[in-house]
């Protein structure tokens, strides 16, 4: 097997546990990525279609990273394999399937300064003041935000507002005109791209199911730092076949500030109960190996 013998021991039992769920903890320096780059190679190696597997990091750094390691490794057919940060691969799968839940295909990606422009015009819509301290404009687009990664809709968050709440109720008018104001101009925005792709497989089963049967192997970088969003999109992918690794460490939650929920790796073994658990505990970084040394300059662990 392509670089195999330049692992140790626990790095291997991460790569040769292809089946069933696995969860690999593994702090900074522990050669995670190395790990999860030759595990994609003995895949292929044991019969695994390369558009059969999907492998989701959280920055496009780390998702270039990788990519350029299986690439070296496997060489020809690679290219089909899914390599990328969460939005990414919602946007591939949203390009396809989003008529489902009445948006055109090529829809738009609003930015900041997008969503900011958006915003002003929903206050102004609403005779709101974009300047009230109490609620901004920035404000607004925070606490939207902070709901969709909750996966919690304007019609839900509604139902949940006190009558007597009046900046609840103001959030529930705002998040509501601003989704429709989205929707007119066939845009989403970025945490819409997440959450719309949990909506679609809520809604659509037929389609979780086409992704299910493309996605038989899934493995997810960093996943101490998944929201409840990216939670429910990772667990829906795997729920048929099961053969999902995830890689985190269980002792930080760098993104919490961000939403991230640590519990999504301290309760892993309650969500999948024949979880494989394995420890990369040997740090590289401290020890320099050799063949993590020719890596150096390209590692974003």
């Amino acid at each position: 097997m392509i670089g195999f013998e330049q692992l140790n021991n626990m790095q291997q039992k991460a790569v040769m546990q292809t089946e069933g769920p696995v969860l690999v903890l593994a702090g900074a320096g522990s050669g995670k990525t190395g790990a999860l780059t030759v595990r994609i190679a003995h895949l292929l190696e044991t019969g695994v279609k390369p558009w059969n597997i999907l492998a989701i990091t959280f920055t496009n750094k780390a998702a270039k990273e990788m990519r350029e390691r299986v690439d070296k490794l496997v060489g020809q057919g690679a290219e089909d394999i899914w390599i990328s940060t969460f939005h990414s691969t919602c946007v591939r799968i949203l390009r396809r399937e989003i008529s489902h839940l009445d948006y055109d295909g090529q829809f738009s990606i609003y930015d900041a300064d997008d969503q900011e422009k958006v915003m002003k015009e929903v206050f102004k819509r609403l005779n709101m003041s974009p300047i009230d301290k109490s609620f901004s404009v920035r404000a607004a687009i925070s606490q939207i935000s902070k709901q969709k990664e909750e996966m919690v809709s304007w019609e839900d968050y509604v139902k949940t507002v006190d009558p007597f709440d009046i900046k609840g109720k103001r959030l529930a008018k705002v998040y509501q005109l601003y989704q429709q104001l989205l929707k007119e101009s066939n845009a989403l925005d970025f945490d819409d791209l997440i959450y719309k792709t949990v909506l679609l497989f809520r809604t659509h089963p037929e389609v979780l199911d086409k992704y299910q049967e493309r996605f038989r192997y899934i493995m997810v970088d960093e996943y101490q730092d998944t929201n409840t969003s990216q939670y429910e999109l990772v667990h829906m992918l795997a729920a048929k076949y099961q053969n999902l690794c995830v890689v985190g460490d269980d002792d930080q939650s760098i993104y919490g500030w961000r939403g991230a929920n640590i519990r999504n790796i301290l309760d892993f073994e309650k969500d999948f109960p024949n979880t494989t658990v394995i420890k990369l505990e040997q740090n590289y970084r401290s020890t320099k190996k050799f063949w993590m040394r020719q890596t150096q300059s390209s590692r974003t662990i």
